[in-house]
């Protein structure tokens, strides 16, 4: 499973809560991602479960160069887009 070049990505599921509430965070800051339910994408959670040790843990964003987190933060968020070079 590959990451859209450029774009961030966030690994969900409909009945996260974290996920909810880092998604609400995200569009009151402006910044836009694209979702993955991980739960309609067999691939993507196979994806989350390689990122996270076997686990199926979400939310896990992926930033436009690359690099993976779980479950951060909107200002963790925000801070690692300001760092990326671009």
């Amino acid at each position: 499973m590959t990451t859209p070049t450029g774009e961030l990505t966030m690994y969900t599921t409909t009945w996260c809560g974290f996920c909810r509430r880092l998604k609400s965070q995200l569009a009151r800051e402006g910044i836009e991602m694209v979702e993955i339910d991980i739960e309609r994408d067999p691939a993507a959670a196979e994806f989350v479960m390689n990122v996270n040790g076997g686990n199926q843990t979400v939310p896990v964003v992926v930033f436009p160069d690359g690099t993976a987190v779980t479950n951060p933060t909107a200002k963790d968020v925000k801070a690692r887009l300001a760092a990326i070079p671009g």
